[in-house]
């Protein structure tokens, strides 16, 4: 007996001790130690630092409006309705433009042209994000590395989850917080380029397409509705051996725009090259941005934008506030689950059941007055 017991305890096939792993979790974080934790930032806090053009408090403000969460969403409406009254002073530009055109170097460029003029500069960038995990690279900020760390610029990735034309769903919100924060001049850049783009040039008093030399038949589909809602259109990259071919392109184009019907603004946009990398004919882009803003001044148009911009605001609020209590009834969400595995088994065609639902929904509404 001892000598198997020693044998057993000599054996290669013994386990050995390994090390203790660590908890995947910081125990830092865990409920109640507050150590790491943010304290909670009244909305009168986070609004007095707007005002007073505190980064740090903007970015609390914009987090706020970003939030899904329904115990935000008093605090973001309370938010929006004290930042209104000082929105409004900046110059709005969309800039969108196909992969590669490189629009996070020509606004980079831009900015800090821009600053160096004696201007604060706001840039709300919307990343591309999954629709299956939600999530986005941001990396924006990583891009622009001169931009992001000046004192009179403001870099903001956001997420865009999926929204028409690459907008995320409170860059409008957000545009507002930063003209309250003071900012002069906002650039959102946008996702990419197609028929969806229309959400982007709603939100916006300038529209920018960047485009290349030489982009082939490939784009045929995505130029024509483009390039309608096109204040200016920029061939990018115009330098070294490419700046033959960026005239030809931008010649190419002024004669394509000469068959668009007139603009109602009465603006006749105009097709100029730049080399953002090297600084070439951005200050040219900034002057045509400028004769713009001061065009449609005079003849009422730009006042008549920002009104109208107003009355999307309010049918878009409508339509979200609408669409979340409808969600969130309990009714509704009673019902849900029992119609989704109908319609799954074929039972039920899904037209009926949304039909079935916003009729439990509206005579719900009507039995509570």
């Amino acid at each position: 007996m001892t000598r198997k017991k020693e044998n057993k305890k000599k054996s290669a096939l013994n386990v050995q001790l390994g090390i203790d792993q660590p908890s995947r979790i910081n125990p830092s974080l865990s409920k109640g130690n507050s150590r790491f934790r943010k304290d909670k930032v009244s909305v009168e806090s986070i609004y007095k630092g707007i005002i007073d053009g505190d980064r740090t408090f903007l970015s609390r403000g914009i987090t706020l409006i970003e939030s899904v969460l329904e115990t935000d969403e008093h605090d973001s409406h309370k938010l929006m309705k004290s930042c209104l009254p000082h929105s409004g002073k900046s110059v709005r530009i969309g800039i969108t433009g196909v992969p590669g055109v490189g629009k996070s170097t020509f606004i980079e460029t831009l900015g800090l042209n821009l600053i160096k003029l004696g201007m604060k500069v706001a840039v709300l960038a919307i990343d591309p994000s999954s629709k299956r995990t939600k999530g986005s690279i941001l990396g924006d900020k990583t891009r622009m590395e001169e931009l992001s760390v000046n004192d009179n610029a403001y870099i903001r990735p956001s997420a865009s989850l999926g929204t028409l034309g690459g907008v995320a769903r409170a860059t409008r919100e957000a545009l507002v917080l930063c003209e309250a924060a003071g900012f002069d001049v906002i650039l959102i850049e946008t996702v990419g380029v197609g028929q969806s783009e229309t959400a982007v040039s709603q939100i916006v008093d300038f529209f920018l397409l960047l485009m290349l030399a030489g982009g082939g038949d490939e784009l045929q589909g995505i130029k024509r509705g483009i390039m309608e809602m096109a204040d200016l259109i920029v061939i990018n990259k115009a330098d070294g051996d490419n700046i033959k071919k960026a005239e030809i392109a931008a010649q190419n184009y002024r004669n394509a725009l000469h068959l668009f019907p007139i603009l109602e603004n009465g603006w006749s946009p105009d097709v100029v090259t730049s080399s953002a990398i090297q600084n070439i004919g951005i200050d040219h882009v900034w002057k045509k941005i400028l004769e713009y803003v001061d065009h449609t001044k005079s003849n009422g148009f730009f006042d008549s934008r920002r009104r109208n911009q107003s009355l999307d605001i309010m049918s878009e609020t409508i339509e979200e506030s609408l669409r979340k209590r409808f969600i969130n009834s309990p009714s509704i969400l009673s019902l849900m689950d029992g119609y989704k595995k109908q319609i799954l088994d074929d039972e039920l065609n899904p037209y009926d059941v949304a039909g079935e639902l916003i009729d439990k929904f509206l005579k719900d509404i009507e039995e509570n007055k």
